[in-house]
């Protein structure tokens, strides 16, 4: 579909499938679970490892931390690619409450690995889908903050037209906020960070060694809370769900309860039908990798019993079968 870009509407209709009250609960909800979680387990292992104790291995809270964490950032890129494909027709407004959305799985999903970071290095399947799953959405971040940085440069940040209008030269360039500057210097940073965040969380996911490993945790997980805290406070102040949003909307869609947004989310309750099947013994989880074995022979650490019926060691670095050993990442 064209997008009109001589003539903006008075209004715009709200999109309560990217900006509606649960949609965006269930983002909020499951962010603030999966950091408290990945805060318990990594101050669990700082302190056990500061005493030079032995922790309790927690399958529980490292299945259902695992759960929220694949459904963040399998909805982030599901609902950036939902707002690309509409670009002839998502308003700015909607346009950067995605983004924001996207900024909120992004940091769910680097403070999961920084708590899950030995159980998907002994898996290289489960190494390398992560990796893939992040590179995805770091390019569709990227894309969404190129778009964000045109619509600024346009002055179309508050304006009524599509998106994709950023890019049309028939489309009559708006006033420049007062804020301009702070919004493209912040912009180009988020950027910015984004693209040196993944490159130390590919790092963190694919390295052999464990010096620093300890204060890199703790360090990530801060700066991971900041990022979805910023996030948070920036969707709660900008969308019709919660506050006054900057463009007028034709109807009030994205404050109401629909199925839709019930749906979204009762979504949450999902991963705890995993954590009440384990308890109850019917699904088997590897224990996790305790962090007193960080050489090639770490073993498994479970409920007294082997995770094999013939007990030995499994390295905890599990390299992919193409290239790379468990001490290079290129060589075999």
């Amino acid at each position: 579909m064209s997008a009109n870009c001589t003539v903006a509407p008075d209004a715009v209709p709200s999109d309560a499938g990217v900006a509606g009250i649960g949609v965006l609960l269930s983002f909020m909800i499951t962010a603030l679970i999966s950091l408290l979680i990945s805060a318990s387990l990594v101050f669990q292992e700082a302190r056990s490892n500061r005493r030079g104790s032995v922790h309790k291995p927690s399958v529980l809270r490292r299945k259902l931390l695992n759960a929220y964490s694949d459904q963040q950032i399998l909805t982030g890129i599901g609902i950036q690619s939902v707002g690309l494909a509409q670009s002839t027709a998502i308003a700015p407004y909607h346009f950067f409450l995605v983004w924001m959305l996207s900024m909120l799985s992004m940091a769910v999903h680097n403070a999961t690995l920084l708590a899950l970071a030995r159980d998907f290095r002994r898996d290289w399947v489960l190494r390398w889908m992560r990796q893939f799953l992040m590179f995805v959405n770091l390019v569709l971040s990227c894309v969404y903050g190129v778009y964000v940085l045109q619509a600024v440069r346009r002055g179309l940040s508050d304006q009524t037209f599509p998106v994709a209008c950023a890019w049309r030269p028939e489309t009559p360039d708006g006033s420049a906020p007062d804020d301009e500057a702070l919004s493209y210097v912040g912009t180009v940073a988020v950027i910015v960070g984004n693209v040196v965040i993944f490159a130390l969380a590919t790092w963190y996911l694919h390295s052999r060694s464990q010096r620093f490993y300890a204060v890199t945790q703790v360090a990530g997980l801060v700066l991971m809370a900041a990022f979805a805290v910023g996030a948070t406070v920036r969707v709660a102040l900008l969308a019709d769900a919660f506050a006054t949003p900057p463009i007028r909307l034709s109807d009030g869609g994205e404050q109401q309860w629909s199925f839709g947004q019930l749906l979204s989310v009762g979504m949450l309750v999902l991963p705890l039908v995993s954590v009440v099947e384990i308890v109850r013994g019917e699904i088997k989880c590897a224990p996790p990798v305790a962090a007193e074995y960080d050489d090639d022979k770490g073993r498994l650490l479970g409920e007294g019993q082997e995770l094999r019926a013939n007990p030995g060691t499994r390295p905890e670095f599990q390299p992919n079968p193409f290239w790379g050993s468990q001490t290079n990442l290129f060589r075999k």
